[in-house]
């Protein structure tokens, strides 16, 4: 496996966990229900794990670049506006 797939995907995982985390505050936030936080979460856990997964094994490198900094892109700006 190439070094640069592996450090895409710790970038993609790092931004990632804190988009899950800004996510599941965000849906508290507007339900105030513990079943559609977990839903949230479920669901944007899925997602994050599905791109790890094509990062690391098919994307081709300038898209998997593209996904991690499309995904950094909006973890700093949900962390500014929010």
């Amino acid at each position: 496996m190439e070094s640069w797939r592996l450090f895409a995907t710790a970038l993609l995982v790092a931004a990632g966990l804190v988009l899950v985390l800004v996510a599941m505050a965000k849906v508290r936030d507007r339900t105030g229900r513990g079943s559609s936080v977990a839903v949230a979460g479920a669901v944007s856990m899925a997602l994050l794990a599905l791109l790890c997964l094509l990062v690391l094994t098919v994307l081709p490198q300038p898209v998997a670049w593209g996904a991690v900094l499309v995904v950094g892109a909006a973890v700093s700006v949900l962390l500014l506006v929010g």
